[in-house]
């Protein structure tokens, strides 16, 4: 199998290859002369054929494992291949890669590929994604499998998605894979697994308000109105028009079990400065650790924290995603807080702030908190129910 990296041009990054239930990878000689590293930890340059022993992503290097969609994107893959009468178990992660071939999250492609036929939707209608995703996942029908799949775009996460191209006025709505139309931009759009509140696009819109008001950077955000729901949905930060934008979560980056709260805030603020090189990306990093403590945003896993790469290699912190009212696994958050997953506190984020240097720490801490108290103001513009409004902002008040 080959890779490339398409950004503002497509190069030939390497072959994949399986072989007695092992995966190899050899970087192409030209591209070893660029200097360009896609994944500097686990995958670094050099030449000859590398083997990966590290299981966590079942022997995939955890960057091309990101190309790969979980959750929601996986059953839908399984799904589709169950009406070609394909057994998914003895598909390998390479076979699931041709399946992603040139649409996927990110910069990087997948050569030889399975072509999607996504012609056929180019009428979007997302009170009828909304509901046959709900379908799907209570296993009652399989209406719209093919269309959801190629709409997906191997997005992570349990929340269906789709990727599209809105139009400039928030009034047209096309398939995402084709090529950007005129007065259009690209973005993802999600609805309801069965475990969320039917409030969610709402709750989750009013919390995109709140992380600007508190100085996180967020992508662009909007709620989108069906006649028989609200979508929330935001700009894509991996396409730059159409330049693709090479994308490398966390939880790939150092081989992260993402199901696990292994992480740490302190890991999350070190590798930052490491792989950047900028106090700046770091800061971000510390206010968004702010945002998700006081916010009750517990779902803070490595799959969640990703960086960009541009064309010459330099990393950023990405915009974030994912950020919503969340319990977190057993009441606790994903990523701690210097140890403390249950019950941390400000003094947690003062401490973590001063080892890692942050600068005006107080001052970043005082306008997340001051954000957070106005999660009335927000919840208000989303729409969101004066019941649920009052139910998540008992939790948020409660925060010191």
């Amino acid at each position: 199998m080959i890779i490339h990296l398409n950004t503002t041009k497509t190069q030939k990054v390497g072959t994949l290859a399986y072989k007695n239930r092992k995966i190899y990878f050899e970087y192409d000689k030209e591209f070893l002369k660029t200097g360009i590293e896609i994944s500097p930890y686990k995958l670094p340059l050099k030449m000859g054929i590398m083997r990966c022993d590290d299981d966590t992503f079942d022997g995939l290097w955890g960057v091309f494992n990101d190309s790969l969609p979980d959750g929601w994107g996986r059953l839908l893959m399984d799904r589709h291949l169950m009406r070609l009468g394909i057994n998914s178990a003895s598909l390998t992660p390479l076979d699931r890669l041709t399946y992603i071939g040139n649409y996927g999250m990110g910069a990087l492609s997948y050569e030889p590929d399975i072509e999607l036929d996504s012609s056929y939707l180019d009428e979007i209608i997302l009170d009828n994604l909304a509901q046959s995703s709900q379908d799907i996942l209570e296993g009652s029908s399989e209406k719209l499998v093919d269309e959801l799949l190629a709409l997906n775009a191997s997005s992570a996460g349990a929340r269906p998605k789709a990727m599209v191209q809105i139009s400039s006025d928030m009034q047209q709505i096309i398939h995402g894979s084709q090529n950007l139309r005129n007065g259009f931009s690209h973005w993802m759009i999600k609805f309801a697994s069965s475990l969320d509140s039917k409030e969610i696009g709402a709750i989750e819109y009013a919390y995109s308000l709140m992380a600007k008001e508190a100085g996180v950077d967020m992508p662009k955000t909007t709620l989108l109105k069906g006649k028989k729901g609200k979508y929330f949905a935001c700009e894509r930060f991996d396409r730059v028009g159409d330049m693709r934008v090479h994308i490398h979560s966390v939880a790939g980056l150092i081989h992260s079990d993402f199901r696990y709260p292994t992480l740490d805030y302190d890991d999350l603020l070190s590798l930052s400065l490491h792989l950047t090189k900028s106090i700046q990306e770091q800061e971000k990093v510390f206010r968004l650790a702010c945002f998700n403590l006081f916010a009750h945003n517990r779902d803070d896993h490595a799959k969640n924290f990703s960086f960009l790469m541009d064309e010459n290699g330099r990393w950023v912190f990405s915009p974030v995603y994912d950020i919503t009212f969340s319990q977190g696994p057993g009441g606790e958050h994903s990523t701690m807080y210097l140890g403390e997953g249950r019950n941390p506190t400000r003094e947690h984020l003062v401490r973590l702030g001063e080892k890692h240097h942050i600068v005006n720490i107080d001052m970043v801490i005082d306008k997340v908190a001051k954000a957070i108290k106005d999660w009335d103001k927000f919840a208000k513009k989303a729409g969101v129910s004066t019941k649920v409004q009052k139910e998540i902002g008992r939790v948020l008040y409660l925060k010191k």
